[in-house]
Parts: C-alpha cells; sequence; structure tokens
C-alpha cells in the first residue's frame, strides 16, 4: 500500500463510457479496468494518470454510492486506509454523518461511505487500485 495513491476522485457520468473515451483521447488517461453491467453500463471503472486514478461510474445505477451522490456535488472522493473502522470511529466521534457502516465488499475491500458537514460524500477503504508501471 505504500506505493498506492492514498486519494482517488471519483466521478458519476451520464455517459460512462463516452466520458472514459474523452478521458483517454482527450487528457491521456489509461484505463486499467472497466466493470459493467449485462446492459453494457459502465458500474465502475478506473482510469489511472501519473501516479494517480480517478473512479468513474453511470449515474443513477443504484448501489450506496449513486444514492449517496443524488444530492451532493459532481464527483466525490475514496481515501486509502489501513484501519477502516478505527478511521470510522474517529469521523462519527467528529460529527461526520456515517452513510454506509464498514461492511466487506464482493471485491474483497472494506468500505465505508461518509457525508461532511457541506455535503460531499468521501469513502474510505481498504481497495487500492492498481496503477500501471
Amino acid at each position: 500500500m505504500a506505493d498506492a495513491p492514498t486519494l482517488y476522485p471519483t466521478l458519476l457520468y451520464t455517459d460512462a463510457k463516452s466520458a472514459i473515451a474523452q478521458l483517454e483521447a482527450a487528457f491521456g488517461f489509461t484505463r486499467t479496468a472497466l466493470y459493467e453491467a449485462e446492459d453494457g453500463t459502465v458500474l465502475h471503472a478506473e482510469l489511472a494518470y501519473g501516479n494517480g486514478a480517478v473512479m468513474v461510474g453511470t449515474k443513477g445505477k443504484g448501489g450506496d454510492y449513486a444514492e449517496a451522490m443524488t444530492d451532493a456535488g459532481p464527483s466525490g472522493t475514496y481515501v486509502l486506509v489501513t484501519d477502516l473502522d478505527a478511521h470510522c470511529a474517529r469521523a462519527r466521534e467528529a460529527g461526520a454523518e456515517i452513510l454506509v457502516e464498514p461492511a466487506e465488499q464482493d471485491y474483497g475491500a472494506r468500505n465505508y461511505m461518509a457525508r461532511d458537514r457541506e455535503g460531499n460524500v468521501w469513502s474510505f477503504g481498504t481497495y487500492a487500485p492498481r496503477l500501471p508501471g
């Protein structure tokens, strides 16, 4: 985990496939992961640039994150943490609204979601996207 970035902006698009194509062609991002629903809708993608990455998904496709982002700004931020439960306890004690309690995910990571006092959505987890190089 020492070599992995710890912050990952998370963007939801109406047409995530088109957004990914633009991020690759116009801005030089490299797609490192793409997970699609049976209908071809982008559920989750990861695009790297330098030693960082963004996570991309489709707006309105359900799930905890999409629901939390309904009344939030256009993006959220994912933060890689090592002791997830202690991190969540600290956030709760400091008054952050916990949107999703710490939980194991199907892909082997553990995460939780919170909202800060200005309404921004923060996801914290043990998953570190793989970057090229």
